[in-house]
C-alpha cells in the first residue's frame, strides 16, 4: 500500500525546515493558503495510486475532455467498455484509439489493447 506524507503550512516555517521535510522519502511539502506545490501533489497522487485517465469520443465529434474515465494503470479496452456499460464488451466490434498507446493515430484495436494515460477512445459496436 503506497504512503505519501503531505506537510501543509510550509509558509509558516523556516526554509531549512522545509528543505529537511522535502528531502524525506515519500514526502511532499505544500501550502494550501499560498497554493504552493499543489500541482506537484496532484501529480504524485496520480502516480502513487496508479491511475490513468481515458477520454471518450463519439463518431463524427470531438473528444469529450470534460468527462474522463478513471481506471487503474494497465487497463484494457475491455475495462473501458465495462466502465461505460456492462453489456458494451459483448457488443464490441473494434475501437479507434488516439494517444501514446498506439503507433498510429487513430489505430484500430481490440479488447485486449492496453490503454495509457490521456488516450482517447471511440468504440464501434456490432
Amino acid at each position: 500500500m503506497p504512503c505519501l506524507y503531505v506537510y501543509n503550512k510550509i509558509d509558516q516555517i523556516s526554509m531549512e525546515e522545509v528543505d529537511r521535510l522535502a528531502r524525506k522519502p515519500n514526502s511532499v511539502v505544500i501550502s494550501c493558503g499560498m497554493k504552493l506545490n499543489l500541482d506537484y501533489l496532484l501529480e504524485l497522487l496520480w502516480e502513487y495510486l496508479a491511475l490513468t485517465c481515458i477520454y471518450t469520443k463519439k463518431r463524427g465529434q470531438r473528444p469529450d475532455f470534460t468527462d474522463a474515465i478513471i481506471l487503474r494503470k494497465g487497463a484494457s479496452v475491455e475495462h473501458v467498455c465495462h466502465r461505460i456499460h456492462r453489456s458494451l464488451a459483448s457488443q464490441f466490434k473494434y475501437a479507434l484509439v488516439w494517444g501514446t498507446s498506439t503507433k498510429y493515430s487513430p489505430q484500430r484495436v481490440g479488447l485486449t489493447h492496453t490503454m495509457e494515460h490521456e488516450d482517447v477512445i471511440q468504440i464501434v459496436k456490432k
